[in-house]
């Protein structure tokens, strides 16, 4: 799910001098644009504000981890990002008006490393062959504001932040309960790939991946109908 010419340099500093909190503008189009390293870390803050505002709504608003926060909340997603961050190939794509309204970041994986574990049963052989090749990138997290454009802008983060990587093939994970996520990431073309058991937590989670570009398509040809098959509902 969803930045000018994508490969171009990133800036850096601080996103917009004149942020007020993230507020949505009424005159201003949703910018987006690619943040390094640099830039993520020093957003902080605000990526933590954005995360329990992203948070802090009905849990009719597909794509997004309904609930109450609270402080612990908040540090568990910086101490999760300040990790991310460190992994090789890490990548961020913000959207922005007036303030910060919007993230998307992630990293590639590979087929044999640490984000596949749990997976039930054989990893799909035209999945493992793209992942060894370098060609997945995992979309960790995806973070707007609410606001009536923002499933719009969550699906541009998406495909700006994998068209950046030239990514094959997008990945994610989603809370095999979130039915509503479902149903909003199946709408923008992501495919049932099977589903995660990980040991640290009673949720499972069903693996949606992304084709970009006709030929991996042609690759995972049935591979939706193979996944619902085995993993109903």
């Amino acid at each position: 799910m969803p930045s000018a010419d994508p490969r171009a340099a990133p800036g850096s500093g601080r996103v917009g001098a004149n942020l007020r909190g993230g507020e949505w503008s009424a005159t201003n189009a949703v910018r987006l644009r690619r943040a390094n390293r640099r830039l993520a870390q020093s957003l902080g803050g605000e990526l933590a504000d954005l995360y329990v505002a992203s948070r802090e709504t009905s849990p009719r608003d597909p794509y997004r981890r309904a609930g109450r926060t609270d402080r612990t909340d908040r540090q568990s997603f910086l101490n999760r990002l300040a990790s991310d961050i460190r992994r090789p190939g890490f990548a961020m794509v913000i959207a922005e008006t007036d303030g910060l309204v919007g993230c998307a970041f992630g990293f590639p994986v590979r087929g044999d490393g640490f984000w596949w574990p749990g997976f039930d049963g054989a990893l799909p052989r035209s999945i493992e062959q793209l992942a060894k090749s370098g060609g997945v990138f995992a979309i960790i997290d995806t973070l707007v504001r609410p606001h009536p454009q923002d499933q719009d802008v969550a699906r541009r983060l998406q495909e700006r932040l994998l068209t950046d990587h030239r990514a094959s093939l997008g990945a994610t994970l989603v809370d095999r309960a979130d039915h509503l996520t479902l149903t909003a990431l199946h709408s923008w073309g992501w495919l049932d790939a099977g589903v995660v058991w990980k040991s640290t937590s009673a949720t499972v989670h069903r693996v949606l991946v992304l084709p970009l570009g006709e030929r991996t398509a042609a690759k995972l040809e049935g591979l939706a109908d193979d996944a619902w098959t085995r993993w109903p509902g």
